[in-house]
């Protein structure tokens, strides 16, 4: 009578893959993340000391654009507390362009103000190539 060839024994490892993922599931679930986020210890860099002796980097533009109280649908445009149109702000942003193309723009919409006035703003700034454009929804 002939032996049968002995089978080595093999561990399944189909069911300790499906625990180890169920753990990780369950503590991704239970973790709190806000726990994580103020623990964090970040350190700022300080800024530095030859980075405030130029003035021109000092210089932000404030450009706000609401709707007109007569219930036209052209929206004013008021530039550092002036009221302008697209032709003065054009040329007032190709002069601030002239000196420093990294000025920060800042860019203030109502939320009644048609989308046509701030459209027209930000392609005037794109045209004089001023890309350091932030806009903020009053």
């Amino acid at each position: 009578m002939a032996r049968k060839p002995q089978e080595n024994p093999q561990l399944d490892m189909t069911p300790m893959i499906d625990v180890v993922f169920e753990l990780i599931i369950f503590f991704v679930v239970t973790i709190k993340q806000e726990d994580l986020f103020t623990k964090l210890n970040v350190n700022r860099p300080a800024p530095a000391a030859s980075s405030s002796s130029n003035s021109s980097d000092d210089i932000t533009v404030n450009i706000e654009i609401g709707r007109r109280y007569d219930g036209s649908p052209q929206g004013v445009i008021i530039y550092n507390g002036r009221e302008v149109d697209r032709k003065d702000l054009d040329k007032n942003l190709r002069d601030i362009a002239r000196t420093s193309k990294k000025t920060p723009i800042i860019v203030k919409c109502a939320g009644n103000s048609p989308h046509k006035a701030l459209v027209d703003v930000l392609d005037i700034c794109y045209k004089n190539e001023l890309f350091s454009v932030s806009v903020f929804s009053l």
